[in-house]
Parts: structure tokens; C-alpha cells; sequence
């Protein structure tokens, strides 16, 4: 029989340890797994409240559809039914502007667009915003093939008011960072890929919507829309997972190191006491991961700690629909930097998904702190909620109480994908590497979304439970 201890109960590590079920299943293998998360609860950031007819999400809200290993997980888990599309009928963001809530011009993504029509006729940028935009077209591609910021890609490829109005609120805000500092081959690649092949982001976005209309026009059926989740919530995955690996799961279970043994590991747990595995998968953020490994690879364990962490809360508020003057029936907005408001986002959570609020309510959330507003996690959590309601009371014109108020703090929780971000987490997986019988996966690495962890995790169990079945 032999063991692997699977450190870190969020979303990668549970995708971890079920892979490995199924491979020992498959394989006739006997294997056990050990999952030891330090909390109380699995799940990271994939978190439910089910109260009143209501699903609030406390962090991640939904996955992009076109990544598949998180719906690929779900219906090996038995979930397919439950996967549901987002309500293309609200399917607007609005950005906030001067004040006023203005709606994404139709075909804009995150940046880019393949019609400047909507673009010039929305108010949302300058005569000479628009004009900067029109001459993207002509800018000649950038030669060089190393990382740059978003900063720098939006300005020299869109105009500084791109970046400003939109870019740093849409791309920025889902990694709640700093653009200056963001990387575009880690985050945006589709878009730096556009500019190396295609010389021009609009002729990339026009090759793009060609190619869409073509193999639409081959396929037929259903089309799954931009983002998907659960008709009970993202919480329904790891909720599932943790029902299958059971006793498996340990919490309250810190490993503070780890060392050679014998025959595999030992690990070590804060407040005495230890493990013994024959492999170890590391899905812990990348900053307890550099403490673990740092007595075996004191490269590799520098690199991990330079990969910076921001802090974010959600604060989800219920109304009546009666509440607003008018709701705006969208997915919600994002609020640029240069506004100098005190929430980066806002979602509409019952407008986006069906069943997250009973009929006539509303379900809203607002975004807090991220790399930029970091100041803001300092307030308490009525101060908080007194931020969101100042902010919705100006933004949208509501003033009545909310009826539920649900704040959750998100410590250290958003890595923040450096210029550069690809080449450190290269280095690291090459010098990790030789480390017998042990991987790392999670969200510090190629990926934040859902799908990224599930995949990195699944792929570090592919790879352990390569070495363990084996023969030597």
C-alpha cells in the first residue's frame, strides 16, 4: 500500500487527491490518499452560503466554459446536470465613468474589439481616445519577444485611456493587481499572440470573429455560454469531492516542512506530530510551499516566496427589487482606479445565474481591496458594508438597508502575476523536478481560474501516480 500526502484543500488539491482515486481505481493500484488541509473547511476560495432561498457565493462566482477541466471534473463526478450557463439576456457590464454607470460597448473584450462603430459611438472614452484607438491598426508590432506589463502593452498597442477606463478595471480587476506590474503573457495571452501574429490587435479580433462564425456555421446544437457554474453553487464541486474522499480528508492539519525518510517523507505539522508519505503533492499557496521546501531546494523556495499575494473581500448584500429605481439588469460593473472609489466591482448575482434569489429580490456583491486599494481591508466588516452601501446609494440610487449581509475576507489570497511571472514559475518546476517523489500545483502558477487549478492538480497527480505504479 502506499500513501500520498496531499498538502492544501482548495480546489487543486481536491481535484489532486480525486485523480489519484481514480487512477488507483482504474489501475487496481492500492493507494492511499491523505489530504491535509491547515483550515477548517475545504474548498479555498469555492464557497456557498445557502440561506433563504438564496446562493451567495462568497468568492469565486463562476469558470470560463472554454477551459474544460473544471466541467470534465464535474461530470466524472457525476455533476453534469447541475452545470448551468449564465443568462445571456443580462449578459452587459457597465463601467463606471465620471459617476454614472456606462455600458461596455457590444463586441469590446477586456480590451480589444473587432467594430470600432459601438466604440465610437459610446461615451465611455474621448473623441481623442477614439481617434488613439483608430490608429492601433497602423502601430507597428512590438519585435521583441520577452514579457511586458499590461500597462505597457495597452498604452502602446490602445492609448493610455484604454488602459484607464477599461482595461485596468476588467483585465487588472480579475487578478486584482497592480497593471504596472502585471504580466501579459501570463494573463492576456490570446491578445499578445493577436499582435505577433496578426501584427494588430482589431485584425486579430476580426481573424477571431471570422474563424467563431465558421466552425459555428459547422456545428450544430447548444452553445455553452462565456462562464459557467452550479445550480447550487461552486461550492457544489469540492463539497462533492470532499463527500467522495471522505475520511481521507484531515483538517486542521498545517504541514510546516518536510523530510527525507527511508522511503518517501515525513511531514511536519504545526503543534507537534507528523505524516509519512511515499509522495507528496504541494497544492498550498506558494508562500507555504517555499517554507516547506526550502531546507530541500533553497533556489526554488526563494523564488516561490517572491511571488507576492493581495488581499480582497466580497461583501454580498440582498435587496428588493423594489429597492432600486431602476436595477440595472447586467452582470454588474467594474469600477476603473481613476474613479478613486472604494469598491473595484460590483456583480449582480441573481441576474447572472438563475435560482441565487427568490422571486422580486436581488442579489449583489460588491469587490473589496486587491493590490491597488489595499488600505481598504484595514476597515472592519460594518465599515465595509457602510463602504459598499455609501457606493451603491451614488452608483445606483439605492438607499433602503439590505436584508442579508454576508462579509468574507480573502487574506493573502489573489498571487499576483509579475512581469516575468512564467519564466520564475519555470525555474521553479525545473528545480523541483529532481526532488524524488513530489509536485506542486495551485493557483500561484499557470493559472487563477478554476479550470487552471483543477488542471495543474490533476497533472501533479498524473505525474505522482506515474513514478508510484512504476516498476523500479
Amino acid at each position: 500500500m502506499k500513501r500520498v500526502a496531499v498538502i492544501g484543500g482548495g480546489i487543486t488539491g481536491l481535484a489532486a487527491a480525486y485523480r489519484l482515486r481514480e487512477h488507483a481505481a482504474a489501475r487496481e493500484f492500492p493507494l492511499e490518499v491523505e489530504l491535509l488541509e491547515r483550515g477548517t473547511r475545504c474548498g479555498g476560495a469555492l464557497e456557498t452560503i445557502r440561506r433563504d432561498g438564496f446562493v451567495i457565493e462568497t468568492g469565486a462566482d463562476s469558470f470560463l466554459s472554454e477551459k474544460t477541466s473544471a466541467a470534465e471534473l464535474a461530470r466524472r463526478l457525476g455533476l453534469g446536470a447541475e452545470l448551468i450557463p449564465t443568462r445571456e439576456i443580462y449578459g452587459k457590464t457597465f463601467v463606471v465613468r465620471a459617476g454614472r454607470l456606462v455600458e461596455v460597448p457590444a463586441g469590446f473584450m477586456m480590451l480589444a474589439t473587432a467594430h470600432f462603430g459601438p466604440v465610437f459611438r459610446s461615451p465611455l472614452f474621448s473623441p481623442l481616445g477614439k481617434l488613439r484607438m483608430a490608429l492601433e491598426p497602423f502601430i507597428a508590432a512590438r519585435t521583441i519577444g520577452d514579457d511586458e506589463s499590461l500597462d505597457s502593452f495597452v498604452t502602446r498597442r490602445l492609448g493610455r485611456e484604454v488602459l484607464d477606463r477599461v482595461a485596468q478595471a476588467l483585465a487588472g480587476g480579475i487578478y486584482t493587481a497592480d497593471p504596472k506590474r502585471l504580466s501579459t503573457i501570463a494573463t492576456i495571452p490570446r491578445f499578445v499572440e493577436m499582435e505577433r501574429r496578426h501584427g494588430s490587435l482589431f485584425k486579430g479580433m476580426r481573424a477571431a470573429e471570422r474563424a467563431r462564425a465558421s466552425k459555428g456555421s459547422e456545428v450544430s446544437g447548444a452553445r455553452w455560454s462565456l462562464f459557467q457554474s452550479f445550480r447550487n453553487g461552486m461550492a457544489t464541486l469540492p463539497e462533492t469531492i470532499a463527500e467522495r474522499l471522505g475520511g481521507s480528508i484531515r483538517t486542521g492539519a498545517e504541514v510546516i516542512g518536510m523530510s527525507p525518510t527511508a522511503d518517501g517523507w515525513r511531514l511536519a505539522l504545526a503543534g507537534g506530530g507528523s505524516i509519512d508519505a511515499d509522495a507528496v503533492i504541494c497544492a498550498a499557496p506558494a508562500y507555504a510551499a517555499a517554507r516547506i521546501v526550502s531546507p530541500l531546494e533553497p533556489e526554488a523556495a526563494k523564488l516561490l516566496a517572491g511571488i507576492s499575494y493581495a488581499s480582497a473581500a466580497t461583501v454580498n448584500l440582498t435587496f428588493r427589487e423594489s429597492d432600486f429605481e431602476g436595477p440595472p439588469r447586467a452582470f454588474g460593473f467594474v469600477v476603473p482606479a481613476i474613479e478613486h472609489r472604494r469598491i473595484i466591482a460590483a456583480s449582480f448575482s441573481s441576474f447572472k445565474f438563475d435560482g441565487r434569489a427568490p422571486a422580486g429580490a436581488i442579489l449583489a456583491r460588491a469587490f473589496i481591496g486587491g493590490e491597488l486599494h489595499r488600505e481598504m481591508m484595514n476597515l472592519g466588516d460594518d465599515e465595509m458594508v457602510t463602504a459598499v452601501r455609501d457606493e451603491f446609494r451614488e452608483l445606483l440610487g439605492v438607499t433602503a438597508a439590505p436584508g442579508i449581509t454576508v462579509v468574507r475576507r480573502w487574506p493573502d489570497a489573489m498571487p499576483q502575476y509579475d512581469v516575468g511571472h512564467l519564466a520564475r514559475v519555470a525555474e521553479i518546476e525545473r528545480l523541483v523536478a529532481p526532488i524524488p517523489a513530489f509536485a506542486i500545483a495551485g493557483a500561484a502558477y499557470r493559472g487563477v481560474g478554476s479550470p487552471d487549478c483543477v488542471r495543474g492538480g490533476e497533472a501533479a497527480a498524473d505525474t505522482i501516480f506515474a513514478k508510484l505504479s512504476t516498476p523500479k
